[in-house]
């Protein structure tokens, strides 16, 4: 497996990995991206700021990702407290092609590395409280939830944040 950056050429296979994670998300009666979010806009602004991700497996794109480091305006209020307020990465729009096989942690994982790289040393994702599986994986790659933040629409998610350990 390996992660790289999205290209333009990825966009439609990308963009099908979203079609599916909406439709798990319908069946599991969680609201979220249910509309257009996310668009292939999104994605494409992403990777102007060299922030999108995909994960290859076997020459196939299994999952992919958001990691964008700098101020995100999301977490400016949150109904909570961070951990800390030093420099962060974040994590936005995962999605996988398939379940249980491991691939969330993968792009963890890498966002961990892309922050030690950058010597940023707290990683931060947000999701519905419905996002069950986003749930599971968030506390598996140890995150701590730290409270509520808001979307641009008004709806709320909950949010974590991980420190990294400085050894790995």
């Amino acid at each position: 497996m390996d992660c790289r950056e999205t290209r333009t050429e990825d966009l439609d296979e990308v963009m099908q990995i979203y079609a599916q994670a909406k439709k798990w998300m319908q069946e599991a009666s969680n609201p979220q991206w249910q509309g257009s979010y996310p668009a292939r806009e999104d994605i494409e602004k992403d990777m102007a700021a060299h922030g999108s991700y995909v994960l290859v497996d076997e020459g196939r794109i299994v999952a992919t990702t958001a990691i964008l480091f700098g101020d995100d305006p999301h977490y400016h209020q949150i109904q909570g407290r961070w951990l800390n307020d030093q420099p962060y990465g974040v994590i936005h729009r995962t999605a996988v092609a398939g379940r249980g096989k491991g691939y969330g942690s993968v792009l963890i994982q890498y966002a961990e590395k892309l922050a030690r790289d950058r010597n940023i040393a707290n990683l931060r994702m947000d999701t519905h409280e419905k996002n069950a599986s986003m749930r599971h994986l968030m506390e598996k790659n140890g995150f701590v939830w730290c409270g509520t933040v808001w979307m641009d629409d008004g709806s709320p998610r909950i949010a974590g944040q991980k420190v990294l350990d400085a050894q790995k």
